[in-house]
């Protein structure tokens, strides 16, 4: 049966489908060709970036393909093209899916040209929202000093203040990410400042740890804007310098997680629920250092010691942080993929998504 469906529509190729590769239309032939009720089905959706470590998937055709195969009920993920002909294709195919589409897009420079034509493209492609983020690193390793952070600060608003017309423009929502650079209460202030429909948060469920801000206070302040997710539990560590956070599969963690499924769908219910699960080795939080405490002059200690308290209650109950210096390439593409099926299926089993 499956031979049969990849030859046919290998066959009938160029004739029907002139603008598809090779490589797609095997993609497509054979997911047709699997039966739908191989795989249990879950609403949740699968970021790219769980896929970062060992195997990264460039094209979103493929992504969603791959992300179908295990179940998932969307992407969030950037486009590997903007031509007409690859968006169409892609909204088509995400359409006999099923699935939502949320993409990933930069922040406009002064010369917001590129980030228009990112946006008409993501609409195009059939897209619900576009996830953003203001720092690709973390705050306690980017910024030495104060007056650094308060020109990125002073950088990113003026960013975001030349998407908003263009999103609102668009009907677009535009969902910042809590990226390790803003405190709970700082991006839910900056959101509150802009009052938009089209302005949001995605969430992170595990990043604002790194910040010390308490992950359930965080998930609870950002709720209420939260338009788009990266949903993931984390398990902690105490270090000399701090302590060590790492990604686990959904349920092995210290994040409420149907507390913070409630908390979102409360405000803002149809929100998707999109799995960020990293699988690599631990992160350092150094926060017992100088330098980590020069961007947050008014953090009181009383953070730093709820922070430190969680991380050795959360030690005792998980023998140790997963690492994945041993694992072979092949090795770690397989445990990724693990990780992801485990996630999902907590996800439909337990959180009924």
């Amino acid at each position: 049966m499956a031979g049969t469906a990849v030859s046919q529509a290998l066959g009938r190729g160029v004739a029907e489908f002139p603008s598809m590769t090779r490589r797609e239309l095997l993609i497509g032939a054979a997911a047709a060709a699997t039966p739908v009720f191989a795989v249990p089905r879950t609403s949740m959706g699968i970021a790219t970036t769980s896929l970062m470590t060992a195997r990264r998937m460039h094209d979103t055709y493929e992504f969603l393909e791959y992300c179908h195969s295990l179940g998932a009920g969307g992407i969030q993920a950037s486009l590997a093209s903007l031509e007409a002909a690859y968006l169409k294709r892609l909204r088509a195919r995400a359409g006999e899916l099923a699935m939502y589409i949320e993409v990933m897009i930069e922040l406009p420079q002064e010369d917001a040209s590129a980030f228009e034509r990112s946006v008409q493209a993501a609409k195009d492609a059939g897209a619900v929202c576009l996830r953003t983020g203001c720092l690709g690193g973390r705050r306690y390793e980017d910024f030495s000093n104060l007056a650094d952070w308060q020109a990125f600060v002073a950088h990113s608003k003026a960013a975001i203040d030349r998407a908003l017309p263009i999103v609102t423009r668009a009907q677009m929502p535009l969902a910042v990410e809590n990226h390790k650079d803003w405190t709970a209460q700082e991006l839910a202030g900056l959101i509150k400042e802009r009052s938009s429909e089209y302005l949001g948060a995605c969430l992170d469920t595990g990043n604002n740890i790194a910040l010390l801000d308490d992950p359930m206070e965080a998930i609870e302040t950002l709720a209420p804007y939260t338009l788009a997710t990266h949903f993931k539990d984390m398990a902690l560590e105490p270090s000399p310098d701090g302590f060590r956070m790492s990604e686990v599969p959904l349920g092995e963690g210290i994040v409420d997680l149907k507390r913070a499924m409630a908390a979102i769908q409360r405000s803002h219910p149809k929100t998707r629920f999109t799995l960020e699960m990293i699988t690599r080795n631990p992160l350092d939080v150094p926060c017992l250092t100088d330098k980590y405490w020069a961007t947050f002059p008014d953090r009181s200690g009383k953070y730093l010691a709820d922070t430190l308290r969680l991380a050795r209650d959360a030690a005792a109950r998980l023998q140790h942080l997963p690492r994945v210096d041993a694992e072979s390439r092949q090795g770690l593409v397989q445990l990724e993929e693990e990780n992801i099926k485990q996630c999902l299926h907590y996800a439909r089993t337990q959180m009924g998504l």
